[in-house]
């Protein structure tokens, strides 16, 4: 039985959206025709295999869900969901590392919901995103976790927090060493506000940066060859947000708060940290 309803759920595009079109409520036969945009002849037979099957009944002139169907589309569409985030862009997923996203959260992808894959011309391929450069000003709470430190990202969150743009920055020990030697100004700016947070993940991040504000979040994750090839994710969606912050809350485990007073001087304050 259990094989049955996958083959009459799955094996038919019509009877699927049926399913769909009656979680929203009860529907005729010319309701039915009308929302999607089939005739009689090719509905009815449809029709007659989900009753067969007690995933639809039919009161008058009406159907609806059965209790049986109601439980099969409830666990229909996180996997439909799921799926158009990943056909959406098929080769950029296909394409990416992600080992370093825990299963409990790639299993709730749909959550990224409407985002926007970005991908740099050639002549900007080495420059932070437009998109990522104009929104970071304009939040008032910035999450990051990176281990991918682009030359411009110290002063672009230097400059924030100096405006008094809250940020919570977990950062690799690699990270916190190139901070420390080749951006040492800037990354003293950011510890000498008291509107930053800075942690220390012990261990390796396979991850280059995800960044979650109060309305954007954004995405970068490695290829498969463990290259970062600046193809990006943006989505200004609420669940986006949440599942982003979900994954800097499960790095954030596994890491500890840093002393800003181990950067007195330049080029010291690792071994202690080691």
């Amino acid at each position: 039985m259990k094989s049955s309803l996958v083959n009459v759920v799955w094996f038919s595009e019509k009877r699927r959206n049926l399913l769909l079109l009656l979680k929203e409520g009860k529907r005729d036969i010319e309701q039915i025709k009308k929302s999607l945009n089939v005739t009689s002849r090719s509905i009815m037979p449809q029709i007659k295999t989900l009753k067969h099957y007690h995933l639809i009944v039919q009161e008058g002139d009406y159907y609806s869900l059965t209790g049986v169907g109601e439980i099969v589309v409830k666990n229909m569409l996180p996997f439909m969901e799921n799926s158009r985030i990943l056909e959406e862009n098929r080769e950029f997923w296909a394409s990416r590392n992600i080992d370093a996203i825990p299963p409990h959260l790639f299993s709730n992808i749909r959550k990224l919901g409407h985002y926007f894959l970005i991908e740099p011309d050639i002549n900007h391929l080495f420059e932070l995103p437009r998109e990522f450069i104009e929104n970071i000003p304009k939040s008032k709470h910035v999450t990051t976790f990176v281990s991918y430190l682009h030359p411009a990202f110290p002063s672009l969150y230097s400059e924030a927090s100096l405006s008094g743009v809250k940020i919570s920055l977990l950062i690799t020990k690699e990270t916190l060493e190139k901070l420390e030697h080749e951006h040492y100004e800037d990354f003293r700016n950011m510890t000498e506000v008291d509107n930053i947070d800075i942690f220390l993940y012990q261990g390796n991040l396979k991850i280059p940066m995800v960044t979650v504000t109060d309305w954007f979040s954004y995405i970068c994750l490695f290829n498969k060859e463990g290259r970062y090839d600046h193809r990006d994710i943006i989505s200004f969606d609420e669940s986006a947000l949440s599942w982003c912050q979900d994954l800097f809350e499960h790095y954030m485990q596994n890491s500890k708060k840093f002393n800003p007073e181990k950067i007195a001087e330049p080029l010291i304050g690792i071994s202690e940290m080691s």
